[in-house]
């Protein structure tokens, strides 16, 4: 099972500091993301009592599940550091940073775990300018091979 990305976060935020957490889900949930049956739409994290929560993350209903599915949008707990979560709650209370998802990946022990990004959010002149980095970048691909 490869890793799930969130592309669009890359496109939409400048990251500055990348954390790996663990992530509280049921059972249904992790087979489910071993069929690679998530989505990043609209999905971000938020630091409530000192805990850090995934709001919005779409993990499909397990298609071999019954009636003890899981509900596809619940709000997740994310399992960090008390450390890192004073020092996320200090960045988030600067303007302009946000904590997004970047993707799910499992260990090589089986564990799933989440890497969220600290990041400001781009300007339209940078998301343009990320655009034609990347075909530049394609267009030296394709004349190097």
């Amino acid at each position: 099972m490869q890793a799930l990305q969130n592309r669009q976060a890359l496109y939409d935020y400048f990251i500055e500091t990348r954390y790996q957490a663990g992530l509280v889900l049921l059972g249904t949930e992790v087979k489910s993301l071993r069929e690679g049956k998530a989505s990043f739409n609209d999905s971000f994290c938020v630091v409530q009592g000192g805990e850090v929560f995934i709001k919005s993350l779409h993990i499909a209903p397990y298609s071999h599940g019954s009636h003890s599915n899981h509900e596809p949008l619940r709000d997740r707990k994310l399992l960090l550091s008390k450390k890192e979560i004073g020092k996320i709650a200090s960045s988030l209370k600067e303007k302009g940073y946000t904590l997004v998802p970047l993707r799910i990946f499992f260990t090589e022990k089986g564990l799933v775990k989440i890497e969220i990004g600290l990041g400001k959010g781009k300007k339209e002149y940078d998301k343009r300018d990320t655009i034609k980095k990347r075909e530049a970048e394609r267009e030296i691909k394709r004349k190097g091979l």
